[in-house]
């Protein structure tokens, strides 16, 4: 009898931090990624973006698994702008306790959330060199929250590198639900580890699609930044919405240098699709 069983994996999402464009996925065990595995995909991203944009500063921003000894050397032996999350351990942690001590004592005056950001220069063991740790002592009704932040960046105020350079990292899940959830690229139940990279590829073509539609298509709407769902459910399945309504679905017709389709006419965000073609049919050499 033969039994099958799937590989467990876990992909590696990179994107441009502003726009969201993807740079690379790339497929790995499913477990926590060591220093010189991160490594190994980061001197390819850098040595690809060096190439194309040599003049352009490169930030490399992430959650606590990037914040590693292979790492932080690599970000300084090519000159990159590195901000990760820290994890707090018991030195870090009694750093800390005069700022989230000050913090307290303004939250008993105020009766509101008080946030108070401090900075100071710290080296684990396994770390090359020293790093500058951004500290958040925040206090609310509910919980008191102690978060670190290491970055490589000097002249930056504590507050701006965590609420502007590191929080904006949220927008990353925000990419990683698009490709996940709604493209469903965590879907790698191939028994190869070759065939599930290959269909992580086909979903990552998808996300360039769906971006590119969003981006380029429907820039200068308020649908830009809408979910991926969003723009499936509403833009994408406009047949099944006429078949909803009692109509005729709406068809494809091939033809020999184009393709024609034929939509609803009281399909209500027809002007989009105008929009869309419009916006498309100019950026489009």
């Amino acid at each position: 009898m033969r039994i099958s069983t799937a590989i467990a994996t876990s992909p590696v999402h990179i994107y441009e931090g502003q726009t969201g464009e993807l740079i690379t996925t790339v497929l790995r065990p499913g477990r926590r990624p060591t220093g010189k595995e991160i490594v190994t995909i980061l001197k390819r991203v850098i040595a690809y973006l060096r190439r194309a944009w040599p003049d352009v500063a490169n930030l490399l921003r992430g959650d606590a698994h990037f914040s590693c000894p292979e790492v932080h050397t690599l970000c300084e032996e090519e000159d990159v702008y590195s901000v990760f999350g820290q994890n707090g351990n018991g030195k870090l942690q009694r750093a800390a306790q005069p700022l989230m001590g000050q913090s307290k004592a303004l939250y008993a005056d105020s009766g509101t959330t008080t946030r108070l950001y401090h900075c100071w220069d710290y080296q684990a063991k396994t770390w090359a060199c020293a790093q500058r740790i951004i500290c958040k002592a925040e206090v609310t009704p509910q919980v008191d929250n102690i978060r670190f932040v290491v970055t490589n960046l000097k002249g930056a105020q504590p507050s701006f590198i965590y609420k502007t350079a590191y929080c904006a990292r949220g927008r990353m899940e925000n990419f990683i639900k698009n490709h996940k959830t709604f493209l469903y690229s965590d879907r790698t139940s191939c028994h190869t580890f070759q065939a599930n990279h290959f269909r992580l590829f086909l979903h990552s073509a998808a996300y360039v699609l769906m971006h590119a539609l969003a981006q380029i298509g429907l820039r200068g709407t308020t649908w830009t930044n809408a979910q991926f769902n969003t723009l499936q459910n509403r833009l994408l399945k406009v047949a099944c919405l006429r078949r909803m309504l009692g109509r005729q679905a709406g068809r494809v017709c091939e033809l020999k240098t184009r393709i024609k389709f034929h939509l609803p006419t009281a399909f209500p965000l027809q002007h989009l699709y105008r929009t869309m073609l419009y916006n498309l049919g100019t950026s489009v050499p």
